[in-house]
């Protein structure tokens, strides 16, 4: 089964439905098949705290999506541990020329650790990698 990771974009753009990438997002989702969605715990706090300030009904329903997610067979969740904080550091520490947050680079480290080369997203970051992203 191939697997495609769906970044922090993503989500934030099905969650929002006024998002400017809501319809890009959803046109990607039905054009992926039978594919496996791999995300992390990085991404699923990094949407949380998009939604913090964006009022009560927001942020409950950033949550119930989260929690949907978490329970959902459709998507892996890869869980957070020292190792990967690690690895995403030193993605960070050798590519401080650029500007990717700590969470785009433990996603590409995710990535590159599982041969995921498809990305569910439109940050330019990952396409500097040399991933390919999906909208």
């Amino acid at each position: 089964m191939k697997l495609v990771f769906a970044d922090t974009v993503y989500w934030v753009a099905l969650i929002s439905p006024h998002d400017q990438w809501r319809g890009s997002a959803l046109s990607a989702t039905s054009s992926l098949d039978d594919a496996q969605l791999v995300t992390t715990d990085s991404v699923l706090i990094e949407v949380l705290n998009f939604f913090a300030e964006h009022g009560e009904e927001a942020r409950l329903r950033a949550a119930s999506v989260v929690e949907e997610i978490l329970v959902n067979p459709d998507v892996e969740v890869v869980r957070h541990t020292h190792e990967s904080f690690l690895a995403g550091l030193a993605l960070y520490k050798a590519r401080a020329d650029k500007g990717y947050s700590l969470t785009d680079c433990i996603s590409m480290t995710t990535m590159l650790e599982r041969s995921i080369l498809q990305v569910l997203t439109h940050d330019q970051h990952f396409k500097q990698e040399g991933f390919e992203i999906l909208f």
